[in-house]
């Protein structure tokens, strides 16, 4: 019954006497009770208005229906009207008020009556099944997307500036769920049709999965079951919680066997111990590499994907991913696997066309251990952020870190922060203040980069297949002599950033914008600046020797020009220096059956090369049956 057929009911009462049952047609006993208000009209109830019931059954809109504003209106109107009322009636009035009171008290009394009727229930309607209903599904899912992003647009302006009241508020290593995800950055670059496509599962035939933020579990994984990781709480210091990873003694035993397959030089064993062990981490990562060598990379990116699953079910209820202020100790070999997996996981995001949910896994990493950065990401945090058009990130995290970390000391940010300025100055929604300061601060850097780091232009253009002037070409700043004369932890930067970022300086407004700075530089450079001469005492004093962490990054990234400056070890420089400290274990067997479960110095690094020859008998989902050079095996 509608709420306007029950206004309507109650109006023509006021208007009319009640009506006795005979007329209704209900005087009949019980059973006519239960009989529709149409049989009852048939049986001998007037016709017209004055069967109630065919006004409630009738089929009106409710769109007209009081809204709960109007109701409480109508109640306080009442309520005053009663209130204002202070003088006593006539007769007259209270004889007029008598027959509304009576009318009143019998409203009450009608209304459960009303109320116990039976009601005629709406069927829902069945959708028709058309030949085109996937279709229509994936056009839905395209509109909301596109309403979506129309949104964006339209009010990108406020929620730039809003942002930047927002993002300050928020942590620098802030991370978000939904930017985990890669399908939701390739659902906006082309549509969920694309991205999702037939594979779309159906409600009926999902299992139950535990639900992750790092990694979606797949219906070809096996069925996860525990592995014998654990995560624990430390300690927790000046709001910052310190976690690590423990293994059980079940857990430590299949290490164990891994260790032996390693040793064997036969990666069968390997596949072998992921048959009784299929989420062993360390087992995972490692095929996940044998994978990568033969060019299966969709193999290699599903086993890195299943260890990052495994180790994320054993997280600790406290342990979060977005705080940015929880802390897993790299010197802990049990810890070290799931920096590994997050490095490897990243680096096949950015190959896959993915910057943004690469940028925010690198983020997670460099908040698991910020002040010591033991895989270096701060390397690459810059060009995944130029890649990902996220500029404001990357200048405010060189404002707020400039002071203590001295950023502007590392190659990568000092080219790549002025270049993210620059790119500011090109946005057309900012106001001309803020476009003019953007042109000035990134001239400045950019001035201040090509003095402090003159070897960087030379490879730069010559990767980006532009012939530099004769001013340029010709003058000794910027000639042979730069390159040969800088120190090789230099050399290793510097090669490293070229390599990665060239393709960032290709843009012809790019070029013309580093072309009119590099003839302001060598005008200083002729002009005797005291600049010039205190950078390249800086130059000579600092970049002796790399540090681990670096090494770390430089073998993982595997970049031609970057591996090719490694320097040889011999001899006993093995102890001191961290060539193979990338490797997937990060320590030697023998070190880690004697110290698995403890914190040590780290051992003296080994250089093994592994040469490995899979026969037929190899699983065929692994797609590997030549000859395979596994790499360098090492410790941390």
């Amino acid at each position: 019954m509608s709420r306007r057929a029950l206004r309507r009911l109650r109006g023509e009462q006021r208007g009319q006497e009640e009506p006795g049952l005979g007329e209704l047609g209900l005087a009949s006993g019980p059973e006519r009770g239960g009989e529709w208000p149409q049989a009852a009209a048939k049986a001998g109830g007037r016709p017209g208005i004055s069967n109630r019931f065919e006004l409630i059954t009738s089929e009106e809109p409710e769109d007209d229906l009081p809204s709960k504003e109007e109701r409480a209106d109508a109640r306080l109107k009442e309520h005053d009207a009663a209130e204002g009322s202070n003088e006593e009636p006539t007769p007259e009035e209270k004889k007029h008020n008598g027959q509304t009171d009576g009318k009143g008290t019998n409203q009450p009394d009608q209304r459960p009556v009303l109320n116990n009727k039976p009601r005629k229930k709406k069927k829902k309607r069945k959708t028709k099944k058309t030949s085109g209903g996937e279709a229509l599904e994936d056009d839905d899912l395209e509109d909301i997307d596109s309403l979506l992003e129309k949104i964006e647009d339209t009010n990108g302006l406020s929620q730039e500036t809003q942002s930047g009241i927002i993002a300050d508020s928020r942590p620098l290593l802030y991370i978000e769920h939904r930017n985990l995800n890669p399908e939701n950055e390739l659902k906006r670059y082309f549509g969920a049709r694309a991205v999702l496509g037939d594979q779309r599962p159906r409600q009926r035939q999902r299992q139950y999965v535990r639900s992750t933020w790092l990694t979606a579990p797949k219906n070809t994984w096996p069925r996860y079951s525990k592995t014998g990781i654990a995560m624990q709480l430390v300690e927790t210091r000046r709001g910052v919680q310190y976690f690590t990873f423990e293994h059980h003694r079940e857990y430590q035993q299949v290490q164990f066997k891994f260790l032996d397959a390693v040793e064997s030089m036969d990666p069968n064993n390997i596949v072998l111990l992921l048959q009784m062990n299929p989420y062993h981490v360390d087992s995972l990562l490692q095929l996940s590499d044998v994978c990568r060598m033969q060019e299966d990379q969709e193999m290699a990116r599903d086993l890195v994907e299943r260890a990052l699953y495994s180790l994320e079910c054993t997280f600790h209820p406290v342990f979060s991913l977005t705080s940015g202020s929880c802390r897993l100790d790299y010197r802990r070999p049990e810890n070290r696997a799931f920096y590994l997996a997050l490095f490897k996981h990243l680096m096949f995001l950015e190959k896959r066309g993915c910057p943004r949910t690469a940028l925010e896994f690198c983020k997670l990493i460099l908040s698991l251990d910020p002040e010591n950065d033991p895989l270096c990401v701060l390397l690459m945090i810059d060009f995944l952020s130029l890649r990902a058009r996220e500029y404001a990130f990357l200048t405010r995290m060189f404002q707020e870190w400039e002071s203590h970390r001295n950023l502007s000391q590392l190659p990568n940010f000092a080219f790549s922060v002025p270049l993210a300025y620059f790119f500011l100055s090109q946005q057309e929604e900012h106001s001309e203040l803020e476009l003019s300061q953007a042109r000035q601060r990134a001239a400045r850097l950019i001035q201040l980069a090509l003095i402090m780091f003159p070897s960087v232009l030379m490879p730069l253009l010559d990767h980006c297949s532009v012939q530099p002037d004769a001013r340029v070409a010709s003058h000794s700043f910027f000639g042979l002599n730069a390159q040969i004369s800088q120190p090789p932890a230099l050399n290793q930067l510097t090669s490293l950033y070229v390599g990665r970022t060239h393709s960032l300086w290709k843009d012809p407004a790019v070029m013309a914008w580093l072309e009119t700075n590099v003839h302001e530089v060598l005008r200083m450079v002729d002009a005797r600046d005291p600049l010039v001469e205190e950078c390249e005492h800086k130059r000579k004093m600092r970049y002796q020797s790399a540090p681990r962490n670096i090494y770390r990054h430089v073998i993982l990234s595997e970049m031609k020009e970057a591996t090719a400056a490694l320097p040889l070890v011999r001899g006993p420089d093995k102890a001191q220096t961290a060539l193979l400290c990338a490797a997937w274990w990060h320590s030697s067997p023998r070190y880690a059956r004697r110290h698995w479960t403890h914190i040590r110095p780290e051992p003296p690094e080994r250089n093994i090369h592994m040469t490995l020859k899979l026969p037929p008998s190899m699983p065929s989902f692994l797609g590997i049956n030549t000859w395979c050079c596994v790499g360098r095996l090492g410790c941390g």
